[in-house]
């Protein structure tokens, strides 16, 4: 183990003994770090919270803080965060509510650049990537290798599908669909498409990205068609294929609803 001579390293915390914690950086109690993981200079972990193993924690991050929620009045609740993780300078990442599920899940491969700020509640899938400055509000989710570009701000409680992709310096206050391109400010967010870079890139056969894209088409380009009958069509033509069906799940299940508006 290498701890720096002027880290501070609560008793209570449970480190392998191949974590290196660099110059003054803090680790509190209850904290919990696997092997291999790196804590730079200056970064802060507090507990309770479980890191997995081969994460980087970059200089001055703030890791496992209490969460900006009113209500919170100090209860226990925690971080879990898995392995193979990037978490660069100035990262800010809040521990769960009692309110809400008591906790924040951090996949793993994940990259989260520079001052991103996941608050508390979140659920982040794995190999998700958060441009720098992107910003989770309070019980967000996010899909398997959703990708949220820098400056973004997503509203509490909303659902970043899977495989998605979101356009810097936008503001989202619904739910992203799985699979799709969207970009732009508030109630002007818009989509795009599906992401078929981002899909062939993922290995989705030329089959499944075809499927989706006629389902975006039956979904978003079929004016005289509510939603409901939209999806109904799409379940009926390509229902059989298991992204297709993943999409309608999650129209279905949306309780704040899915961004609708399209490019012209």
């Amino acid at each position: 183990m290498a701890i720096h001579e002027t880290a501070v390293v609560d008793k209570s915390a449970e480190l392998d003994s191949s974590v290196e914690i660099g110059p003054y950086a803090v680790i509190g109690a209850d904290v919990q770090i696997g092997a291999q993981t790196k804590v730079e200079a200056h970064a802060v972990v507090s507990g309770p919270a479980t890191i997995g193993e081969r994460n980087l924690i970059g200089s001055f991050a703030a890791v496992g803080g209490a969460p900006q929620d009113m209500n919170y009045k100090g209860e226990p609740t925690e971080l879990i965060i898995g392995d193979d993780n990037q978490i660069r300078e100035y990262a800010s990442i809040h521990r769960g509510t009692p309110g809400g599920k008591q906790k924040t899940v951090i996949g793993s491969h994940c990259l989260l650049m520079a001052y991103i700020h996941v608050a508390h509640d979140c659920q982040i899938g794995d190999h998700v990537v958060m441009a720098n400055v992107a910003t989770l509000a309070g019980h967000v989710q996010v899909g398997d290798r959703a990708a949220i570009g820098g400056l973004v701000a997503v509203h509490q409680f909303c659902r970043i599908g899977a495989f998605s992709y979101i356009g810097g310096v936008s503001g989202v206050g619904l739910d992203v669909p799985p699979y799709v391109i969207v970009a732009g400010i508030r109630d002007q967010t818009r989509v795009s498409g599906i992401n078929k870079v981002g899909l062939r890139r993922s290995g989705f056969s030329r089959e499944v990205i075809s499927n989706l894209d006629s389902v975006f088409r039956t979904i978003y380009r079929s004016p005289n068609l509510l939603l409901k009958d939209a999806l109904e069509l799409a379940r009926k033509e390509y229902g059989e294929c298991a992204e297709v069906a993943h999409m309608i799940e999650f129209f279905e299940t949306s309780k704040r609803g899915v961004i609708r508006r399209t490019e012209v």
